[in-house]
């Protein structure tokens, strides 16, 4: 099986999509056809041995559209989308200008002081700018009508085409019998305005599209190379792997990479949305297209082209505009069977107000409003500019949204799992608390055991390292105590560092400290004992330590409604320490990694629908049984397949932020086909009773369909606030 995509050009309706959708799919050997109008992608799986990629291609340019693949096509694409918006531009205004003096001279019933063949000069002009408009400004229309009429389909077009030829063919009769009606202005208004629509809908077709646009832009296009000592400017796309690059302040770090030299202060909110820029030192992962801030750094290249952190967001963006959600296959399937239903109700609106009432003509005006009103063009725009804004969006802000069904699925979600380690707390350990022996103070406690632990390359000496803000002393005779702590002499004195196990062992006596040994291990925090000559100085509590942001994200999802739920393979007495501290009341503990999938799957056999939040690396079965997956990206693994929504940046704040944006788009889509469906149900009926004039019905069309983009493009102005840990640590630098 190969999965392709590639780009139709020439699309301008659901049906259109239909119509390309049923052609990919009838072909021998094609498993999966999708086309998203708001992309004009389509993404079509098939068995390589029965069918070849051409076939697929040759389908659709039989339908009368374009395709552009392979290399270049994105580019080529954009081009012509921007030729093709300048072009519409064009032919919208002209018709529009020419349709303008048609009307007036209708409604102002003018007349000029020439007659040509007993008709006079104004009907002959209103004629043939109505005849210009509707034959050569609206050639599009019937073309796409000859199209489907030789496919045996009907289409948007079909309607337009119908509508504007009826009111065209209709006044010629007129006009050669010497009839006074005329629908000259109709028709031209008519095409025009629809032609208008088509400007405003490319128009922002253009803005929705445009957040991947910008991603692709943020990146650096050069690198500085350094080589046998010397440095030179080549192009981005010339860095391979192992290069070793120099990054000055103010510069974007070209590629992925790691720091081999220098400190600097990083710049990464366009990647992860989070506007605290982060330390990078010595060996610290550093990303492409982020903004190096502070000081120079040289940086060995580890991942480049395809394979980048930003390349991989802008490739899942993509993804996710391309994929339907389920709502949106519903509305296409309405929209293939509704054109036909629409040409039936047109034609018994003549023979109903022609037999009935005597009234062939407005019967046949009638018949015009309801091929014009019933053009379901803002049903296919509903789903897919409400997808592509949010997920514009979302990227920016760190969220990436990977498919459409990800949206239906985040507005049902009743109860969030989190897994506690690298989720809720940093998941590296930290000083959270001292007991001092009498007559030690912090200071020394701290520059003591500092001096030893910096010689020491375990998790819980950094923690003590980190911590310390006192001179250091030479240590001498290091010895690590593996599993127990680490020894050393310092100042002519043995220094003992580690676990109160250590000390027994060691003949060291706690005294008074030993209750507080018991009171740091009773909620899950490791006590490390600090002795010198023999006397125990204190003790540093050390543990896992919950992120900035965590107690606020718990607190904001139960003001939602939402029952939140952490799952861990701690040991009870650390989590239930840890949950209280974040305010949640069920725990789930000791759990093994590969018992988290079975756990979720209990609670949905409970009837709850789970969002499961995890790091995405022992959590990918959890993520994929959980109703929702939300992972959070640690850097590189971003495009890690397991969620439904991965977060850049390991915050639980864009866990309620990446909820709520997908709940605002959901219900953007929501209110998008509620109005496309109302329009048309509510306008088919009036147009066939005579209630609504063929142009009043093209006006309506056009807005209908820019009124539901400018709803999705409202999804913009999503900036949930700014979390009070966030704007705390602002305060604070």
């Amino acid at each position: 099986m190969k999965k392709t995509s590639f780009k139709i050009v020439g699309m301008h309706c659901a049906s259109c999509v239909a119509t390309n959708e049923g052609s990919l799919k009838e072909l021998p050997g094609v498993t999966a056809a999708s086309v998203n109008f708001g992309t004009e992608t389509a993404t079509v799986e098939f068995d390589e041995t029965k069918i070849k990629e051409s076939t697929l291609h040759e389908a659709v340019v039989k339908n009368g559209y374009k395709v552009l693949a392979g290399e270049g096509a994105d580019h080529a694409h954009h081009e012509m989308a921007a030729e093709n918006l300048s072009a519409t531009k064009r032919r919208a205004f002209w018709a529009l200008g020419l349709a303008l003096p048609a009307v007036l001279i209708s409604m102002m019933s003018i007349t000029l002081p020439f007659e040509i063949l007993g008709q006079n000069l104004a009907l002959w002009l209103q004629a043939a700018l109505g005849a210009i408009v509707i034959l050569g400004f609206g050639w599009e229309f019937h073309r796409g009508f000859a199209k489907e009429v030789r496919a045996g389909r009907a289409s948007m077009d079909t309607l337009i085409s119908l509508g504007t030829l009826a009111a065209l063919g209709y006044s010629v009769v007129e006009f050669a019998i010497g009839g006074d009606r005329f629908y000259f202005e109709t028709g031209a208004v008519i095409a025009a305005l629809i032609l208008l629509g088509r400007y405003f809908e490319a128009r922002s077709r253009g803005e929705a599209s445009a957040a991947i646009e910008k991603l692709m832009q943020l990146g650096a296009k050069t690198a500085r190379l350094i080589e046998n000592g010397s440095e030179r400017e080549i192009s981005i796309e010339d860095v391979v792997v192992g290069n070793v690059l120099r990054v000055r302040p103010g510069e974007k770090i070209p590629v992925d990479g790691v720091v081999l030299q220098g400190s600097s202060v990083v710049d990464e909110s366009m990647l992860t949305g989070e506007s605290l820029p982060v330390e990078k030192r010595l060996g610290d992962n550093v990303f492409g297209a982020t903004m190096n801030s502070d000081g120079t750094i040289e940086i060995k290249a580890t991942v480049v082209g395809e394979g980048t952190m930003l390349a991989q967001i802008v490739r899942l963006v993509a993804d996710a505009q391309v994929a339907k959600a389920p709502i949106q296959k519903l509305a296409d399937r309405v929209a293939g069977i509704f054109v036909p239903v629409v040409l039936v109700i047109a034609a018994l609106t003549v023979i109903v107000w022609g037999m009935a009432f005597g009234d062939w003509t407005a019967g046949f005006v009638n018949a015009v409003a309801v091929l014009v009103i019933a053009c379901p063009c803002a049903l296919g725009l509903a789903t897919p500019t409400a997808v592509m804004v949010g997920t514009g969006i979302g990227a920016r802000r760190g969220i990436i949204i990977k498919n459409g069904e990800a949206l239906e699925r985040a507005k049902k979600i009743d109860a969030v799992v989190f897994d506690k380690t690298g989720t809720l707390t940093a998941g590296r350990p930290a000083v959270v608390d001292t007991a001092l022996a009498a007559g030690t103070d912090k200071e020394t406690l701290f520059a003591t055991a500092a001096s030893v632990e910096e010689l020491s390359e375990h998790p819980l000496a950094r923690a003590i390292v980190e911590a310390n803000f006192s001179k250091k002393l030479p240590a001498t005779d290091f010895r690590n105590l593996a599993g127990r702590g680490a020894r050393a002499k310092v100042g002519g004195e043995i220094v003992i560092v580690g676990s109160p196990r250590l000390m027994r062992e060691e003949n060291v006596s706690l005294g008074d400290l030993e209750s507080r040994v018991v009171d740091f291990e009773s909620v899950g925090r490791t006590a490390v004992v600090v002795s010198r000559g023999g006397k125990a100085l204190g003790i540093i509590a050390i543990a896992d330590t919950l992120k900035p942001d965590a107690k606020e994200a718990v607190s904001e999802l139960k003001r939602q409604g939402v029952h939140v739920v952490m799952l861990t393979g701690d040991n009870k007495l650390t989590a239930e320490a840890i949950a209280k501290e974040v305010g949640i009341e069920e725990v789930v503990a000791e759990v093994l990694p590969a018992d988290k999938a079975a756990t979720v799957e209990r609670f949905r056999a409970a009837g709850q629908r789970i969002a499961f939040v995890g790091d995405g690396v022992n959590d990918a079965p959890a993520l994929v049984v959980a109703d929702l997956g939300i992972a959070l990206g640690t850097g590189t693994d971003i495009a890690i397949e397991a969620g439904n929504i991965v977060l850049v940046a390991g915050s639980p704040m864009k866990v309620v932020e990446a909820i709520t944006l997908a709940r605002g788009v959901f219900r953007a889509i929501g209110q998008n086909l509620f109005w496309a469906f109302a329009y048309n149900v509510a306008a088919v009926p009036l147009a066939a009773l005579g209630l609504l004039n063929p142009m009043i019905a093209a006006g309506a069309m056009a807005f209908s369909s820019v009124s539901v983009i400018g709803n999705s493009l409202r999804l913009r102005r999503f900036a949930p606030k700014e979390t009070r840990a966030t704007m705390d640590m602002h305060h604070h630098q």
